[in-house]
């Protein structure tokens, strides 16, 4: 028959099932499982060595962190996408919904800006895919207030009395 010793069919049975009988089917086919699905083994794919920054940008892509950086890129790296000159007059003060905002010395600047609008949204995208920025706003300069207070009455205020 087999040279098994003679136990109960039940407690053969649970100790094949929990795999504490080892079988020669068992054992066969578990060594080649091991061998099929050996990460360790040198010279398989995935195992070259890599780069910290590799290995970081990785990590940020897992923990959804890319857009949040590439907007920082992007006001960081404002003079790029602006040009220097532009830059020197700009800088950007926003991003909400995918509208950067971007605040000028003065409104002759936002103006030509506006009229560059396509033109920036199309290098903004092509550098910082992941930044979300879908279209520019071009605001002048703060300009100071009359209204103090939480009350304010419609209407031109204290200049009425100027002329």
């Amino acid at each position: 028959m087999s040279d098994e010793p003679d136990i109960p069919e039940t407690i053969a049975t649970y100790l094949r099932l929990r795999g504490l009988e080892p079988t020669g089917r068992y054992r066969s086919s578990r060594r080649k499982r091991r061998d099929a699905d050996d990460d360790n083994a040198p010279f398989t794919p995935g195992r070259d060595p890599r780069g910290v920054g590799d290995v970081l940008a990785h990590w940020t892509k897992q923990a959804g962190w890319d857009p949040a950086l590439a907007r920082v890129d992007l006001v960081q790296q404002w003079e790029v996408v602006a040009g220097a000159e532009t830059a020197q007059h700009t800088r950007p003060v926003g991003l909400d919904a995918g509208v950067l905002t971007v605040q000028c010395d003065s409104t002759a600047w936002a103006k030509q800006l506006r009229m560059m609008r396509t033109e920036i949204v199309t290098g903004i995208t092509q550098r910082f895919p992941d930044a979300g920025v879908q279209n520019v706003r071009f605001v002048g300069p703060d300009v100071p207030s009359w209204k103090w207070g939480p009350r304010a009455v419609p209407g031109r205020g204290p200049r009425d009395t100027y002329g």
